[in-house]
């Protein structure tokens, strides 16, 4: 049976859309396909945005998606009745974006970005100088690339980490259930993941002074 991913769906009843996610479930579970169009119509914002801000592209990010749902579907049956089910979608949308990283990374020297600029609180406003010129504005934002670059060689197990909880805002005892790993190691990715990026924030500032000093002088 295809999993009913589409525009084209009826109204959905009432009563499917008050059930709780675990009641939505064993319905899906049972091969009901308006409670999995509402299953996928409440998380698959959630999903996507997960899938995108590891891999930084939003179109591969859909086609992931899709496939997280479909994943859903195919092994509906193994949802466990009293465990959250965010958490055993979210398991499935990070196993899939971490062997993507692998299979890219395979096939060339790619890093994702991690959405550096949000962890990062958009460090375009660090360099931004509204007085700048524009040939300086692209070696700014040459700049920044490299910067971004060089973050986004922070190992997989610490940008999952990072991503589910800093940007998915998930629990850490989730994150521990979706990754497979104690809490304790969780929170010691996490902060090791800050860590690096506190790093290479501070660096971003200090190359800021240096670029400043460079143009005092050639000036």
């Amino acid at each position: 049976m295809k999993p009913p991913i589409g525009p084209d769906r009826e109204p959905l009843a009432p009563t499917i859309l008050s059930l709780s996610d675990e009641d939505l479930m064993a319905r899906v579970a049972e091969e009901d396909e308006r409670a999995f169009s509402e299953l996928v119509r409440r998380y698959q914002g959630r999903v996507t945005n997960l899938v995108s801000r590891v891999l930084n592209d939003r179109e591969c990010a859909d086609d992931l998606a899709q496939e997280v749902f479909v994943r859903v579907f195919v092994h509906r049956r193994n949802y466990r009745r009293g465990s959250k089910l965010s958490t055993w979608v979210f398991t499935i949308a990070a196993n899939l974006a971490k062997n993507e990283i692998r299979r890219r990374v395979r096939r060339r020297n790619w890093f994702s970005l991690d959405a550096l600029q949000e962890v990062l609180h958009d460090s375009s406003s660090v360099l931004a100088d509204p007085t700048e010129g524009r040939e300086r504005t692209l070696e700014r934002e040459q700049f920044q690339q490299q910067i971004g670059r060089a973050i986004a060689t922070i190992p997989e197990k610490y940008r999952l980490s990072l991503v589910l909880r800093d940007i998915e805002g998930l629990p850490y005892e989730d994150i521990a259930v979706v990754l497979g790993i104690p809490g304790g190691t969780v929170r010691s990715r996490i902060n090791r993941a800050r860590s690096m990026l506190h790093n290479w924030e501070g660096l971003v500032r200090i190359f800021r002074v240096l670029w400043n000093n460079k143009q005092a002088i050639s000036g």
